[in-house]
């Protein structure tokens, strides 16, 4: 996969999602959702998170994660980016905001991709 990305943060990321989707798919999907034009970019509301997350679940969101809505789950939300109202309702509720890095580090067991 060519790396599109210029911040070299993100890039170095992207790459080292990849090679980790040798062994489980779900990471080569996610470097694949960051690795897009920025106006392109996936950009998810908390009222799509509350509509199509169970309570626990853990959502990964390859883009930013917006503060519309109100979220009443539990849910831990691995992302590029927490806007600052998103992150503070997500701990309202008592989830969790990680980055996309913590959470493959982490190895969460069920994983839902969301963009």
């Amino acid at each position: 996969m060519k790396v599109r990305e210029k911040n070299p943060i993100l890039k170095k990321e992207i790459e080292r999602l990849s090679q980790a989707g040798v062994e489980k798919p779900v990471w080569k999907a996610v470097a694949k959702g960051m690795n897009r034009p920025r106006r392109r970019r996936y950009e998810v509301n908390l009222s799509k998170l509350e509509r199509f997350a169970a309570q626990g679940d853990t959502v990964i969101v390859p883009g930013i994660v917006l503060g519309e809505g109100e979220l009443k789950k539990r849910v831990t939300v691995a992302a590029v980016k927490f806007s600052a109202d998103a992150k503070r309702k997500i701990e309202k509720a008592g989830g969790k905001c990680l980055s996309i890095e913590e959470a493959s580090k982490m190895e969460p067991s069920k994983v839902r991709i969301m963009g």
